[in-house]
């Protein structure tokens, strides 16, 4: 994924969640304890750093009022990144590690970060169940906090920058570990896909590194001057505001999309009830082989589209073509033939992801062999999504009855799988889709055995304590 980019369903997904989780009501459990844990575990942290750690100066009442009323305004300034948002805190944090005594400054930035909670807390837009979550974002601050203490360099100097770059990096460790096992154990969310998207966060820290040293090096002469960084805020607020609705964008756009791909797949089953009952068909198992494949997210997307779709070009074929009784001719093959082409030209009309799927629908009866339509591609030429789609579409069309012949059974379905093989089909594919439509056999066995038992139970169950049942 590139530096913050949210193309992938997982990142837009977690954009989404991102949007709705402070105005949540409800949270789950395991939500709730990741929250009371990291704030818990701040507070003792924190606590312990300013009882036990020397202080280089006396608490001043000037210079803590003018820290927490730049931060709470910096904290105005935010920028989503995932399911969670950051702020451009380094240019007020870092003059506050020599402003103030600096083991005191976590407790300061958990009282900021409150602060700057505190409206839309009063107002109802996000519960009060986001209190601890709160409390925790201020972790980050523990690490540079600590490494300061311990190098003794609580009194700022430009020859302490090697330990200042130190505590930068103590900075990016204890908010990237906070981070990743908030969105694993209170999210469900694998660091993996956290990862990519935080890269973003710290490089925009990084940038900010040298302004926040600069604006230090000032305000501890002259607290006022801390009050500079109050400027920056008005372009980064504008920034924000512009990135925001990008995100807003990027992830309507991809709704929109599901939207118009389910919409073409209910004007596919309005056209022709059973080819839109067999996309339906292709599309669950072409999603659990995707899933049992291991895609990524983007090309499961790409999966679940292409097998909706993978028959929309057939709205342009002739109606006496599709349920003719009996085989085709060579000339109605050749019509039929192109609804792979149609199909394509169609989406790449509805542009954007469906653009992109419209390929994958074309090379959906294409062969391993080469032997297939309309390109002759062979091997791995025809796309992972393509491949999936033609042997899940071949199995659903065996087992379901047509106009020119009888279902085949699952078995000789199955049977059918393993003979084009290697030939027409994927064999990974093949080994993959055997078992799923196996087990989805026995399944609904046994689900029709539960039903025939039920209702042999049924009359001695309804007759029982009723006079004259027999």
């Amino acid at each position: 994924m590139l530096i913050d980019s949210y193309d992938s369903p997982v990142a837009q997904d977690l954009l989404l969640a991102g949007v709705q989780r402070g105005a949540r009501r409800r949270r789950i459990r395991r939500e709730l304890i990741t929250n009371a844990i990291g704030a818990i575990g701040f507070l003792t942290a924190a606590t312990l750093l300013a009882a036990l750690a020397p202080w280089h100066r006396p608490l001043s009442v000037v210079n803590l009022a003018l820290v927490l009323v730049a931060w709470t305004i910096i904290e105005r300034v935010r920028f989503q990144v995932a399911s969670a948002w950051t702020y451009p805190t380094m240019l007020v944090f870092i003059p506050a590690l020599f402003m103030l005594p600096t083991p005191t400054v976590p407790l300061v930035a958990m009282v900021a970060i409150l602060l700057r909670a505190a409206p839309e807390l009063v107002r109802g837009r996000v519960s009060l169940t986001m209190v601890p979550a709160f409390i925790a974002d201020a972790w980050f601050t523990i690490g540079p906090a600590l490494v300061i203490v311990l190098a003794g360099a609580q009194q700022f100097g430009w020859s302490y920058w090697p330990i200042y770059v130190v505590a930068f990096i103590a900075q990016v460790l204890f908010d990237l570990l906070a981070t990743l096992a908030w969105s694993w154990f209170g999210e469900g969310t694998s660091p993996r896909v956290h990862l990519p998207m935080l890269s973003w966060t710290y490089a925009v820290d990084a940038v900010l590194l040298p302004l926040g040293l600069l604006v230090a090096g000032a305000a501890v002469q002259r607290p006022a001057l801390l009050l500079i960084v109050l400027s920056p805020t008005v372009i980064l607020t504008a920034l924000a505001h512009e990135r925001q609705r990008r995100l807003d964008q990027s992830v309507a756009l991809s709704t929109a999309y599901r939207g118009t791909a389910l919409l073409l797949g209910s004007v596919v089953e309005a056209d022709d009830e059973y080819t839109g009952i067999h996309s339906r068909d292709v599309h669950d198992l072409s999603i659990a082989v995707a899933d049992a494949l291991g895609l990524d997210a983007t090309r499961r997307r790409n999966v679940e589209f292409a097998a909706l779709l993978h028959d929309i070009g057939k709205i342009r074929v002739p109606k006496d073509i599709i349920h003719k009784q009996g085989q085709l001719d060579d000339e109605e093959w050749a019509v039929m033939r192109r609804h792979t082409i149609e199909g394509e030209t169609m989406l790449r009309q509805a542009g954007g992801i469906l653009a992109s799927v419209g390929g994958f629908v074309r090379s959906s009866h294409e062969r391993i062999d080469g032997l297939g339509y309309p390109d002759g591609l062979r091997g791995e030429q025809i796309p992972i999504e393509s491949r999936i789609v033609c042997a899940c579409d071949a199995f659903s069309a065996m087992t379901t009855d047509r106009a020119y012949r009888p279902a085949l059974s699952v078995a000789e379905a199955v049977g059918e799988l393993r003979r084009c093989s290697g030939s027409q089909f994927d064999p990974g594919i093949v080994a993959v889709l055997e078992p799923l439509v196996t087990d989805r056999v026995r399944v609904q066995q046994a689900r029709f055995a539960g039903r025939f038992s039920l209702a042999g139970a049924l009359p001695s169950v309804v007759g029982v304590g009723r006079p004259g049942a027999e």
